[in-house]
């Protein structure tokens, strides 16, 4: 046993939010055994940046950016940290986290705690300043404060600050915990999101890709208009999904009832469905991160075969620590192999394409016979060579090396 696997098991003696503190201040120290090199074929090329892997490290584990390299300390492909928020704030009382032990799953009712945009993007121009090139992508997720009298202005301003330090900007419109929030996913306030966050792409040199993170909640209605909604808009993906506030029949531990966001196994058919319906309205075009219930190689590779480009745990290292990386890396590159797949790339989606005669996947996806509504202006829109967003191609050309030059930083490779 390695002692990663021993201060895994002895960090679940500790309440819950104090070990996750805990297990950020640990790897802040030092450095777990690093699985082995990723298999080549298991690196991803999205957005002009190059993914080791396509296992990365979701938001809420790393949220005021203390540990900026988490993810290559983890021997991860990338990180997400946040969700930062435009002012501090303290979230919501404690106890707001945790355990479903019997389910290996977590409920959490933080409510966006922040050291605020300021705390957050001094200490990553700190970081950018003292290592230059990171060995990973770092995305960084942003929110707005629980009072905010204008929230997509707050979003605007969150999406400026950041854009020069991160690789790629995810908008959470999607936390349980925030009142209203996930309003920002529909209607009016979609439009108005979007109108902001176009003012601030606009203004911004060598702006990074943009994602907004939904609910595992939103239906298939809401779903088609959002993904309508963002043709000629900044946004460059989805991540699917966020924490759900269903409770799944078949929850057994005590804390089951407790309110907040259930994330870990009890999510996972949620959010890979809503994964399956993305890439299918979307015909494939839109890049999307899927997490969720992730705890396995096979969950993964379930993920990626919907639609993700790119997946990403964190409730499951809460059980199983560093070590899952990578089983799930090495049981990845198996997959793959197994399939006749020579990268991930080649496996996305793979699930919607209808085999052939001869048993393998065919180029004509069952996607393709989506409401024309959604496909036809996708269409227009790439033919025309449009600089708008289209869905599944990048808001600017060489958006990579363009961002690292205003940030005055290496483009990382």
């Amino acid at each position: 046993m390695s002692y990663a696997d021993i201060a895994t098991t002895g960090l679940r003696c500790l309440p819950p939010e104090t070990a996750h503190g805990a297990a950020l201040a640990l790897l802040g120290l030092g450095r777990p055994p690093a699985p082995p090199p990723p298999d080549p074929a298991l690196a991803v090329t999205l957005w002009g940046q190059r993914f080791p892997t396509p296992l990365g490290l979701a938001a809420g584990f790393d949220k005021d950016a203390r540990c900026p390299d988490a993810a290559a300390r983890l021997g991860l492909g990338f990180g997400e940290a946040g969700t930062v928020t435009p002012r501090p704030q303290p979230g919501n009382p404690r106890p707001r986290l945790f355990r479903l032990r019997r389910e290996r799953a977590l409920i959490n009712r933080m409510g966006f705690n922040s050291a605020g945009l300021e705390v957050v993007a001094a200490r990553l121009e700190g970081w950018r300043r003292a290592n230059g090139a990171s060995q990973r992508p770092l995305g960084i997720n942003i929110g707005v404060n629980k009072e905010s009298a204008d929230p997509a202005r707050d979003y605007a301003a969150g999406l400026a600050r950041v854009a020069p330090l991160a690789d790629y900007v995810a908008v959470n419109v999607s936390s349980p915990n925030t009142p209203g929030l996930r309003a920002w996913q529909a209607g009016d306030a979609l439009h108005r999101l979007l109108a902001a966050l176009a003012e601030a792409h606009a203004r911004l040199d060598g702006a990074p890709p943009i994602l907004l993170k939904l609910a595992p909640e939103i239906d298939d209605e809401a779903l088609a208009a959002l993904l309508k909604a963002i043709e000629g808009a900044p946004v460059a993906g989805l991540i699917l999904t966020n924490t759900t506030t269903a409770r799944p029949a078949g929850l057994v531990s005590r804390q089951r009832a407790e309110e907040g966001g259930l994330s870990g196994p009890p999510l996972a058919p949620s959010a890979l469905e809503v994964l399956r319906r993305a890439y299918a309205l979307s015909g494939g075009r839109l890049p999307l991160i899927g997490v969720g219930g992730i705890d396995s190689a096979e969950a993964a590779y379930a993920r990626i075969r919907a639609g993700a480009s790119l997946v990403q745990l964190y409730t499951a290292l809460v059980y199983r620590g560093p070590r899952l990386v990578g089983e799930i890396t090495q049981g990845l590159a198996r997959l793959l192999a197994a399939d006749g797949f020579a990268s991930v790339a080649d496996s996305v989606g793979a699930d919607h394409r209808a085999p052939t005669a001869g048993g393998q996947d065919s180029s004509i996806s069952r996607a393709e016979t989506r409401d024309a509504a959604i496909s036809s202006p996708i269409a227009r829109a790439a033919a025309s060579g449009s600089g708008a967003c289209v869905i599944g191609r990048p808001t600017t050309s060489a958006v990579a090396p363009a961002r690292a030059a205003s940030a005055g930083v290496a483009t990382r490779a």
